[in-house]
């Protein structure tokens, strides 16, 4: 018989806490378990495995959008990978344009600090910079909405 464990045994057992799995069995990406007699969830070794692939697609960075495709192909084994592929390449183009702002971070930051030439705070290069966006040569990302790292959740 397969073995059983509650959600605080499976939590454990994967990295990813309870609260990210009752999210995730109310998104579809953990079909919901069975329970005891008495109510509580009972979960099986499908559910580590769904718990591993969506852990390390995350830690990847493909979005939970991406994610659900990737667990809906899954059901379509036999079927090409050419989407799994094209949801992959979409993945690479992100984290590659991630790295192209991060560069232009740098540049600017290590521009900022050649510029500083110590002295005051009044007369300090990088708090002009830091408080007139005019300032820098490099482009980085004004929108704030567009974050340089990636969100991550803990789970």
């Amino acid at each position: 018989m397969a073995r059983r464990r509650t959600i605080g045994v499976l939590s454990r057992e994967t990295g990813v806490k309870v609260t990210t799995i009752r999210y995730y069995e109310t998104i579809g990406l953990i079909d919901d378990p069975g329970r005891t007699e008495s109510g509580q969830r009972v979960y099986g070794t499908d559910a580590v495995d769904r718990l591993g692939f969506i852990r390390h697609a995350r830690d990847l960075g493909f979005s939970m959008e991406a994610i659900q495709e990737l667990i809906a192909l899954q059901t379509k084994p036999g079927s090409a990978c050419t989407a799994v592929d094209a949801i992959a390449r979409r993945q690479l183009a992100a984290v590659r344009e991630r790295l192209n702002r991060l560069e232009a971070l740098e540049a600017e930051l290590k521009r900022m600090l050649t510029t500083c030439e110590g002295g005051t705070v009044g007369t300090c290069t990088v708090m002009e910079s830091l408080t007139d966006h005019r300032h820098c040569t490099q482009p980085h990302g004004t929108d704030r909405s567009a974050s340089v790292i990636p969100n991550r959740e803990n789970g």
